[in-house]
């Protein structure tokens, strides 16, 4: 009786751990990220797989949503993820604004986009 009960349990936990490691990240701002898409893949020039396959680390960087990369600092500097999730219109403002500014490489984050390049 003890030994099915530790089988069991067993089962139970080996199910949960399966099922979080097979769960996909949720998008950060999920608003957000579908703006960036009409705006730069729908009616813009990205590669949508390559935008896809990004995700979360068009803004993100590491395993945690609070670690954002410099063009995710950028971003929220302008963005409240609470009040402005449901502004589509501040959020294009947003990504407009951020388009002249100087990414890492030196180029403007509109210069990398224009040329097919994820910011």
């Amino acid at each position: 009786m003890r030994k099915d009960r530790l089988v069991g349990g067993l089962i139970v936990v080996t199910l949960v751990g399966a099922f979080l490691v097979s769960a996909s990240p949720a998008f950060a701002v999920k608003q957000f990220y579908d703006e960036f898409k009409e705006v730069y893949v729908n009616k813009g020039s990205l590669d949508g797989a390559a935008v896809a396959k990004a995700k979360c680390n068009l803004c993100h960087e590491g395993k945690s949503k609070k670690n954002k990369n410099a063009y995710g600092k950028l971003l929220d500097a302008l963005l409240d993820r609470k009040k402005d999730a449901k502004n589509p219109e501040k959020i294009r403002q947003a990504l407009a604004a951020v388009e002249s500014e100087k990414s890492p490489s030196g180029q403007t984050y509109g210069e990398l986009i224009k040329e097919g390049k994820l910011p």
